[in-house]
């Protein structure tokens, strides 16, 4: 009992300006692991005060690393970083107070009610988690969504917003303006305003790379305004930028507390004492669970339903940063954490099943709010002494248990009360983490060779299916093997051009017919002894 004890009160970790509370007492840290590790933890500490000092952290672009400035500008080592952090917030403070005002409106509305977000990755998981985590009867303006390339979905969104469609803002969000999802959004969102018969411009703000294709768009299309994002921000780490201030702003969130408790949590995780400093006590927990080579699984657990989205912020952050094949040095290392989750109590009627009794791939970090409502709601007893809050932290305590029992690692997050001070500390924390973890095992956090990768082999298979369209409409009324098809595009790629036919010929208004051959030998063929064709217009 006395052991337990004492190894509770080692590895718990308060800190009561923050209302924070970090136990890493059930890590099955081996013997000596902290004090060994500690070295390198020093080097973590001096790498990180080095970028915020502002040197170069991606050799490849020239890139400084800098959104620990956001929220604390007079940090930045150039006066005009600091500058344009401070007037940007302005920025973006008077443009919602003047939206919330009417003093700017829609083209055919006396104000506006909603907003419609178009951003992917960065440009959306954090202002959608800020969203949901904050939401309140407070709100001024509540927040929509377009954060994907999929035609259904953006119907879907669409027909949610409905009539509302005049009285809402749009803004769109993209480093480079390049980026196809958020372009596509876009134009999707301009078609849907110019069916009403209104002027996309006159609804319309970015948030985009001074200069890129989309802040020239903005330009030439007259839209109501243009807010930056900077090369020295990731958009993993850019929720309090632009990229999540504005939309929070307009939602009517108290941003400046947002950022208040993230500078709270950068002051206490700058510490190079490592027993002050949870950032580098969650990371060495990490590193303690995974083997630092990532062996294990990040599940999330968040007991509390406005986090529910956490987790889906959390997986870009932390696979993205961590996800690496090379180190520093261009040795391969194949490192990352794999981050997935659920919510609590849901997770276990979901998989705390296997989490307890099936393969031991994972560690679990629980985060709790202390704070079960807010207090003027009142509280209900469902049995007598009993409320509903107490069984939400008796389930947290109870699979806790049950997984120590079963020899698995769990880590626990404490927040008193969710809020956005919070909320801004929590994002901080996990900046911070993430950076430390790079660097104890040696990668660099802050470039994503393998997102561009992607990216390039969409287009690849973009321009074939331009190539495949091309060889079908050259041959109207004439269906065509695969091979043929194949042959006529310039590909030797089957498995790729099948795919496209395959889509294509999905969608009646691409035009591409699939036909299948005559007889009881062609009906028990394979697909890829289908023919295609465009048909001969009537």
């Amino acid at each position: 009992m006395n052991d337990g004890l004492d190894r509770f009160r080692a590895h718990l970790y308060y800190d009561e300006r923050l209302g924070f509370w970090l136990d890493t007492s059930r890590i099955r840290w081996t013997e000596g692991f902290l004090d060994a590790l500690e070295p390198r933890l020093q080097a973590a500490y001096e790498a990180m005060a080095t970028l915020e000092r502002g040197a170069v952290a991606n050799p490849d672009e020239g890139r400084m690393v800098g959104h620990y400035w956001l929220r604390a500008p007079e940090l930045a080592p150039d006066p005009a970083i600091r500058d344009a952090i401070t007037s940007t917030l302005g920025r973006v403070l008077s443009f919602a107070e003047d939206v919330h005002a009417a003093r700017i409106r829609p083209e055919r509305a006396s104000r506006f009610r909603n907003v419609l977000l178009i951003g992917i990755g960065g440009s959306a998981l954090g202002p959608e988690f800020v969203s949901a985590a904050l939401t309140s009867p407070a709100d001024r303006m509540r927040v929509w969504f377009f954060d994907n390339t999929d035609p259904d979905g953006f119907d879907r969104t669409l027909d949610a917003i409905g009539d509302a469609l005049p009285e809402t803002l749009t803004v769109v969000i993209s480093k480079s303006g390049g980026t196809k999802e958020t372009r596509n959004g876009m134009l999707e969102a301009e078609a849907a305003y110019a069916r009403l018969g209104l002027d996309f411009a006159k609804h319309a703000v970015v948030v985009t790379g001074e200069g890129s294709e989309l802040d020239k768009h903005a330009v030439a299309r007259g839209l109501l305004d243009r807010f930056p994002m900077w090369d020295w921000v990731g958009g993993r780490t850019s929720e309090l930028s632009a990229v999540g201030l504005l939309p929070a702003a307009l939602q009517g969130l108290d941003v400046a507390d947002m950022l208040r408790g993230a500078r709270a949590m950068d002051e206490v995780t700058r510490s190079r004492v490592t027993r002050k400093n949870p950032a580098a006590q969650l990371a060495a927990a990490w590193l303690s669970a995974t083997g630092g080579a990532g062996k294990k699984d990040m599940v999330l657990l968040p007991y509390k339903d406005r986090l529910e989205l956490f987790s889906r912020y959390a997986q870009q952050l932390v696979m993205e940063s961590l996800g690496k094949r090379l180190d520093r040095n261009g040795r391969e290392v194949w490192q990352g954490i794999s981050v997935y989750g659920n919510k609590g109590s849901t997770d276990q009627h979901a998989y705390v099943q296997q989490l307890r009794d099936g393969v031991d791939n994972f560690f679990v970090t629980f985060i709790e709010v202390l704070l079960d409502r807010a207090p003027q709601r009142g509280d209900l007893d469902v049995e007598p002494g009993v409320t509903s809050g107490d069984y939400l932290s008796g389930f947290l305590q109870g699979t806790r248990r049950a997984l120590d029992e079963r020899g698995r690692d769990t880590i626990t997050i404490t927040l008193e009360a969710l809020d956005a001070a919070s909320l801004g500390a929590l994002i901080a924390l996990y900046e911070r983490t993430v950076g430390i973890y790079a660097e104890l095992v040696g990668i660099n956090a802050y470039h994503q060779p393998g997102v561009e990768a992607g990216k390039k082999a969409a287009q690849a298979v973009i321009d074939l299916e331009l190539r495949v369209l091309a060889a079908l409409r050259a041959k109207v009324g004439t269906a065509l093997s695969l091979a043929e098809v194949m042959a006529a595009a310039g590909s030797d790629e089957p498995e790729t051009v099948f795919w496209i036919l395959r889509h294509l010929s999905a969608n009646p208004r691409r035009g591409v017919l699939r036909v299948r051959g005559q007889g009881a030998e062609a009906e028990a063929g394979s697909p890829l002894d289908w023919m295609w064709m465009v048909a001969a217009a009537k």
